[in-house]
């Protein structure tokens, strides 16, 4: 496990320009280890900026990022090291996807981080079968994939490194029910086995509430809200205000309260509401 901290992280786009815009402003952080932290925020608040401040994508115009205590940007020229333990899953996976076939893609990370030819064959196999890439698929260029297929790809080459934190930018966008519950299964499967820490950004409501140990809200380059998902979704009125949702079962609580059964505020997952209902008390268990 790895205990990853922002502390007074600023950043600014264009910087001195018209249009200059800050991104993200005084932004302190620390991610929970061996935990799924779920960050969520509309379009611009600047989540995707602060993802890729964690494995030195972008250093920050002030403030630091430490990684186990450590600024990642005290020897830039190890930055490259950062990036095995930091492992980034970008929104859309073609921008990672490189090499002439998937297997090579998967195996680039290991190969950099010196294994030999055996632990690479090991690390890229096992990545490949967590991931869902079918074997067939190994041997095919990276681009001649689906969408969900590249996605599962480049998942399979950031897990392939065994990296100490996962981030990953919105992991299940464009996939349909059935495969969001599944490649989400199995990044949770995934921590619980590994003890890894994973971060998660997206902008759906069930899956954070679901799959999420605490949750982060960020609005406008700050962080304004941070809890569990019951203390994050029983803030309703705060979130729709910034621009968010919260999971439909929480609005059906809310609803239920106005007509008069009231059990409570803090619902956000069907299985929550079905406890409560029959009389539970306190989480879900």
């Amino acid at each position: 496990m790895a205990t990853l901290e922002l502390r007074n992280i600023t950043y600014v786009y264009g910087k001195g320009a018209p249009y200059e815009i800050k991104a993200l402003d005084d932004v302190s952080l620390t991610f929970e280890e061996g935990k799924i932290i779920g960050l969520i925020g509309h379009t611009g608040s600047g989540k995707s900026t602060l993802v890729q401040m964690l494995n030195g994508l972008i250093k920050p115009d002030s403030g630091k990022v430490l990684l186990d205590g450590k600024d990642i940007w005290e020897e830039p020229k190890k930055i490259r090291d950062v990036r095995f333990k930091v492992g980034l899953v970008m929104q859309y996976p073609e921008y990672q996807l490189f090499d002439e076939t998937v297997w090579a893609d998967i195996a680039f990370g290991p190969k950099n981080m010196g294994m030999s030819e055996d632990e690479i064959k090991k690390a890229v196999t096992d990545a490949a079968h967590f991931a869902g890439v079918r074997e067939h698929h190994l041997g095919k260029s990276p681009f001649d994939l689906s969408g969900g297929q590249k996605r599962r790809a480049a998942l399979a080459g950031v897990i392939a490194m065994g990296p100490k934190v996962l981030v990953l930018d919105e992991p299940a966008a464009g996939l349909d029910p059935g495969a969001r519950r599944r490649i989400l299964g199995r990044i949770k499967e995934y921590q619980k086995e590994s003890h890894t820490t994973v971060i998660i950004v997206s902008h759906s409501m069930e899956d954070m509430a679901m799959y999420c140990d605490s949750v982060v809200v960020m609005n406008h380059g700050k962080v304004t809200m941070t809890g569990t998902p019951a203390e994050v979704f029983s803030r309703a009125d705060e979130l729709v205000a910034q621009g968010l949702d919260v999971p439909a079962i929480t609005k059906v609580a809310r609803a239920l309260r106005k007509a008069g059964l009231d059990i409570g505020l803090d619902i956000y997952t069907v299985k929550f509401a079905v406890h409560r209902l029959l009389g539970g008390d306190g989480d879900e268990g």
